[in-house]
């Protein structure tokens, strides 16, 4: 590899964990107002085995997926500012269109990263960004969540889950989560004051008043999560293909607002974000921690759909054989 490549894990066609590949491709070079930082970390989301293995917003492969990064700033392009060469900084590349995390380097828009907070590793630092983001769109700026509020997450211990039930709750809600029980000891430190183990009780049964759903199940979720709330409350969807149909109309006879959301880039939540991490307020849960080189078997873990928080691919260093995570 010369100094003007890098490697990357790459695809040339849509399917399963397996057509993942590790290539060597160009360096990308930063453009005015932008960064190339050096990943040594990156973050998986459900949304990158769905790109995988369909496309999705992305269209036919080659392309290189991850949105969630946390590096060292190693260049920067003409008229930034904010940072310089050695700042350790973490963000969320555009989505969806920004994707190529999987990779030795990136180049975005300066903006899109913050300072890494103090006392995180660039583990859980790349765990963070595209989980906190769409809790955090989700929860403040479209349900305005406050104190006194009674919030309902729906797989409270997955990815975006678990960061809503800790977001909320530093926001003052009672937060009431869905997972199963094995799971309830892990929320309850995270600070869920009522948990449902979805595999044993009917949530719509037995959960009444609440004044906020984060729906991240989608098909029947958004019906029956109707059922538990107040009149004027509101639920928001994150599976935009899995609105059950007429739900719209299901909700405002209720008395609801429903709202379905994609999360994007925002300099200012990011850095509320770092804040509230930093001040030990808000941890992501590390499910799994592979090399770059095991991306496909990343994939095939996280579509089990059984992983409990975030997992997270480790960039070596160029010219080492050791990840760089200081």
């Amino acid at each position: 590899m010369t100094g003007s490549t890098m490697r990357a894990v790459s695809q040339d066609v849509l399917g399963g964990p397996e057509v993942l590949k590790v290539v060597e491709c160009e360096r990308p070079v930063p453009g005015p107002t932008e960064v190339l930082v050096r990943v040594h970390a990156a973050g998986l989301n459900p949304t990158d085995w769905k790109h995988r293995a369909t496309g999705g917003l992305l269209g036919r492969p080659p392309f290189v997926l991850g949105w969630d990064v946390s590096g060292v700033v190693e260049a920067v392009g003409l008229g930034t500012a904010v940072y310089k060469p050695g700042d350790e900084v973490f963000g969320m590349l555009r989505y969806p269109y920004g994707h190529g995390a999987f990779a030795e380097y990136v180049t975005a828009p300066a903006r899109t990263f913050v300072r890494r907070p103090r006392g995180i590793d660039h583990v859980r630092a790349a765990a963070l960004p595209l989980a906190a983001l769409t809790a955090w769109q989700a929860l403040v700026d479209v349900a305005a969540v406050r104190a006194g509020h009674r919030v309902l997450v729906h797989a409270a211990a997955g990815g975006v889950g678990h960061l809503a039930v800790q977001i909320a709750k530093a926001r003052g809600a009672h937060v009431i989560g869905t997972a199963s029980a094995a799971k309830h000891d892990l929320l309850r430190g995270l600070g869920a004051d009522e948990l449902v183990d979805y595999r044993q009780v009917d949530f719509a049964e037995t959960v009444r008043d609440v004044d906020v759903v984060l729906d991240t199940m989608g098909g029947d979720y958004g019906p029956r999560s109707l059922r538990t709330m107040r009149q004027g409350g509101v639920i928001v969807s994150l599976v935009l293909s899995g609105l059950a149909e007429g739900f719209g109309a299901q909700a405002e006879a209720a008395g609801v607002r429903a709202e379905s959301m994609l999360v994007e880039p925002d300099h200012a939540a990011l850095r509320a974000i770092a804040a509230l991490a930093e001040a030990g307020r808000l941890r992501a849960e590390i499910d799994t921690v592979l090399p770059l080189e095991q991306a496909a078997e990343a994939h095939a873990r996280g579509e089990t759909g059984r992983t409990t928080g975030k997992i997270v691919l480790t960039v070596a260093s160029p010219g080492t054989s050791e990840p760089g995570l200081r």
